[in-house]
């Protein structure tokens, strides 16, 4: 990461911005509203956690995310528990009715190792019979081919200033994209410059790997309303339960 003219608070203030609430977070937020205990890996600023308690959300929340900004933000909401931590270093042990990963956080999960390090401690972390929900980009979409810097994302951030995020692909290595995300002013100056990785698993890996770490896969559907994975569909939402 090349950080030159904006912070890791200002980029975490933008989180919201560029993921407005929508039928994903609809979803999450009602099966967080009908579990007692709800762990979010990766929650970044806590939103979806935030609405379930204003909604009236009376058991145990917890947000969970290794960036520190992000966290500082979904703290400003203090009846609900957060920890800095990665997804395979979670030491809780059948404590939650339900987990989730939303936003896809599930892509970021890149090696082996960690995936399934991270899949380990979730399940560690779930009451028997405890549900684990998360969704991935449908890799036969290939998502990435529209990641570029002629498709510009034009924004205001928190702060009233106007912004403009673009992204370049650096390399696809089988299932793994490595890609750079630009924050600069709109007249070009560069103000920051972000390196991610995600990886793209499809339908029967995703499958594979719950399976293998003991979980039983209740349903995978393509969209927030229970559709049919289709070659075309964007999503793949994936519904796990912990076994044993």
């Amino acid at each position: 990461m090349i950080s030159l003219m904006y912070s890791d608070a200002e980029a975490a203030g933008l989180y919201n911005v560029l993921n407005p609430w929508g039928p994903s977070d609809e979803f999450y937020l009602a099966l967080a509203m009908a579990s007692a205990s709800v762990l979010d890996v990766g929650c970044g600023t806590g939103t979806m956690l935030h609405r379930a308690r204003s909604a009236g959300h009376t058991g145990r929340l917890v947000g969970i995310d290794p960036d520190r900004a992000a966290l500082d933000v979904a703290r400003r909401r203090s009846d609900i528990e957060w920890t800095l931590s990665t997804a395979a270093a979670l030491t809780y042990d059948r404590e939650f009715d339900l987990a989730v990963m939303m936003g896809h956080a599930f892509q970021c999960l890149v090696s082996d190792d960690d995936l399934r390090a991270s899949l380990a401690a979730i399940r560690r972390a779930l009451t028997d019979g405890g549900r684990f929900v998360f969704e991935t980009r449908n890799p036969r979409v290939r998502a990435w081919e529209a990641w570029n810097p002629s498709n510009p994302i034009d924004i205001v951030d928190p702060a009233g200033r106007a912004l403009r995020i673009s992204y370049e692909v650096l390399s696809v290595d089988a299932d793994v994209v490595t890609f750079t995300e630009t924050t600069s002013d709109r007249d070009g100056t560069v103000l920051r410059v972000d390196r991610g990785r995600l990886r793209f698993l499809g339908v029967d890996a995703v499958a594979r790997e719950l399976t293998d770490a003991g979980f039983v896969v209740d349903a995978q559907h393509g969209g927030w309303c229970g559709e049919a994975i289709e070659p075309a569909s964007r999503e793949i939402v994936t519904v796990a339960r912990k076994d044993g």
